[in-house]
């Protein structure tokens, strides 16, 4: 399994995973002429992907999905909540499924859990790679981690978390008070601190890489994120790597332990 962020933020997210030659996006917050850009700039072509699962209906996470899905010929799967906000989707165009669901999809079993968001009916994933057995968790637009969450991503090889703020950047931040409490509440976003502390409950022998997403571009930076992460999974058994996701470029591959790629030279902040 390989795994790319091509794009994390409140600008647009997207994740593409890869196995065994068969590729899935998950969510797509990009119009396909940037994520066009952004995939062959990895040596992807669009449409070489096979399916793209949404996690929930914010725009930076379905603004590009229905006309991209169009254009290269996608399976799009979300659920009846997350579809009936997808922009410019038709009706047929996705197939919807119910929070708990597994999705048999190409290369990919992805089982989906409910996530604690402001949206209707969110997700957070756990995608298997028929393959080789890989597993990754997807687990980012969320107020808090339900402790049913911590049961199910034990015995991961790749985690990629939300990382939104820096709880004292967002209190003395732009923000109206209005705004700071939704993204502090319980359906909103979570901290440096909280998505560190959920990482470190997914710590096994086997976690290679934890991928800080979603970090705000005004209550947050990439140092303190990941300073974060690394502070808190020092005291524990830890011996993969913490990286931060960029905004505005692909950052990848991450691949588990043991697996060996020319292309993990591409590995890189942008």
């Amino acid at each position: 399994m390989k795994l790319w962020i091509l794009g994390s933020g409140s600008k647009g997210n997207a994740v593409l995973l890869e196995s065994n030659g068969t590729r899935l996006l998950v969510d797509c917050g990009f119009a396909p002429r940037t994520l066009a850009q952004r995939l062959r700039a990895i040596g992807v072509e669009p449409e070489s992907i096979a399916a793209c699962v949404l996690t929930h209906e914010h725009g930076d996470h379905v603004g590009g999905a229905a006309a991209s899905a169009r254009r290269w010929g996608w399976a799009l799967h979300a659920t009846a909540g997350t579809a009936a906000g997808c922009p410019g989707a038709t009706d047929g165009q996705v197939h919807t499924f119910s929070p708990g669901d597994v999705l048999e999809l190409p290369g990919f079993s992805v089982a989906t859990h409910t996530a604690p968001h402001d949206a209707d009916e969110p997700v957070v994933l756990l995608a298997t790679a028929r393959a080789s057995g890989a597993r990754t968790g997807i687990v980012y637009d969320l107020g808090h981690v339900p402790e049913a969450l911590s049961a199910a991503f034990r015995e991961l090889d790749l985690l990629v978390i939300e990382s939104n703020h820096d709880e004292g950047m967002l209190w003395a931040g732009p923000y109206p008070a209005s705004v700071r409490a939704r993204i502090a509440g319980r359906s909103g976003h979570l901290s440096n601190r909280a998505g560190a502390d959920f990482a470190r409950r997914c710590v096994n022998r086997n976690l290679a890489h934890v991928v800080l997403a979603h970090l705000s571009e005004n209550c947050n930076d990439p140092a303190v994120a990941v300073g974060t992460a690394q502070n808190t999974l020092k005291r524990t058994s830890f011996k993969g790597q913490v990286h931060a996701a960029a905004q505005r470029g692909p950052v990848g591959p991450f691949l588990p332990k043991g697996a060996r790629t020319a292309a993990a030279a591409q590995l890189s902040l942008f």
